[in-house]
């Protein structure tokens, strides 16, 4: 599974009950990944990001433990305890900012390597970074 996150300095996903992912031009970024394929969340994130043209979205409790090799799952309150084997590869929009976080993801990126780094204008924030983090796969040697 590939996990998007939104996430401050600090590895936090939520501010003062209020999400990370809030930003018109990160929203359409996930909009644009996610087209062609299947997008998992929570009910919460299935308030703002239900209807993606384009893509199959499915919101359920349970998402992380229900989606499969490749599928996509927006992460935006919750833990990934229990799922990190699972995980191929995470796709971090970052603010470049530290905020008072709720939620912080439960994730050491230790095990990943960083590739495809990119920066964009968004409407909250003059630059988000956009990095995707590839599972390293273990030398069998």
């Amino acid at each position: 599974m590939i996990i998007i996150v939104c996430l401050d300095d600090n590895g936090g996903m939520t501010f003062n009950h209020r999400r990370q992912s809030r930003d018109r031009a990160v929203t359409e970024r996930i909009r644009q990944i996610a087209r062609g394929k299947k997008l998992w969340m929570n009910s919460y994130s299935y308030k703002l990001y239900g209807d993606i043209e384009g893509a199959e979205t499915i919101g359920a409790e349970d998402f992380l433990d229900r989606a499969g090799t490749g599928e996509l799952c927006l992460l935006e309150t919750g833990r990934l305890a229990g799922v990190e084997a699972k995980i191929e590869e995470v796709i971090v929009f970052g603010w470049n900012r530290t905020y008072p976080s709720d939620f912080r993801l439960d994730l050491e990126l230790s095990g990943f390597s960083r590739t495809d780094v990119r920066e964009f204008p968004g409407a909250s924030h003059e630059k988000i970074t956009e990095a995707r983090y590839v599972r390293r796969i273990a030398s069998t040697t």
